[in-house]
């Protein structure tokens, strides 16, 4: 079992950058992808990015050009930095992990996109 622990979300203006963490209980070097996932208030749970073993990445179109996903082995961790933040952006983020056997997810973090 895998516990997954996000920070960085918060209130930013549009234009604005935000970088969101996601601290892993345990080692994530052997968890095939590690994801990041929104949720806006009354939409469905959304993909936003996706990072794997070996640091292949990929994003959702919304996101292409904004948003960098990264993971640290060594630190279990994994961050999503996001730029050029628009107010379609807030939502609350998941982290989001996947093996062959089972999936974890974070409690999330809220990002708040506001003038």
């Amino acid at each position: 079992q895998v516990q997954l622990v996000e920070s960085g979300g918060g209130l930013v203006q549009p234009g604005g950058s935000l970088r969101l963490s996601c601290a892993a209980s345990r080692s994530i070097s052997s968890i095939k992808s590690m994801a990041w996932y929104r949720q806006a208030p009354g939409k469905e749970r959304e993909w936003v990015a996706s990072v794997t073993t070996d640091g292949r990445t990929n994003y959702a179109d919304s996101v292409e050009g904004r948003a960098t996903i990264s993971r640290d082995n060594a630190k279990n961790a994994v961050d999503l930095q996001m730029n050029n933040l628009k107010p379609d952006d807030t939502a609350v983020y998941y982290c989001f992990g996947r093996n062959t056997y089972a999936t974890y997810w974070g409690q999330g973090t809220q990002i708040t996109v506001s003038s």
